[in-house]
């Protein structure tokens, strides 16, 4: 999985020729670092159809402000440049973000 910030957000995020899946996470976000093995599993899993990508949140505030992130986790689904869905909160499993990306496959 990608490291996302400031820096390649647009490169990595909005102009990607693919639909891509932000995990927005935080350190000292518990749900967050439960869910990391399951999101990177996810990645590996639909690496052909979609790009995950991480972006660590006390890092790259601006970002977060920007995509009005205001809870962790939050996945953010973006295509050709535009965020289409966005699920959050600490009770997210698995299934729910595989289902983000198979709904929008």
């Amino acid at each position: 999985m990608i490291e996302v910030g400031k820096a390649n957000f647009e490169t990595e995020v909005l102009k990607a020729d693919k639909p891509v899946v932000v995990d927005f996470w935080g350190p000292s976000c518990q749900p967050c670092l439960k869910l990391m093995p399951d999101v990177e599993a996810l990645a590996d899993t639909y690496s052909e159809q979609v790009k995950v990508v991480k972006l660590n949140s006390v890092e790259n505030r601006r970002v977060c402000i920007n995509h009005r992130v205001m809870g962790l986790p939050s996945f953010l689904l973006f295509k050709n440049g535009e965020e289409v869905k966005r699920i959050s909160g600490g009770e997210l499993t698995k299934e729910d973000i595989e289902n983000l990306i198979k709904e929008n496959l």
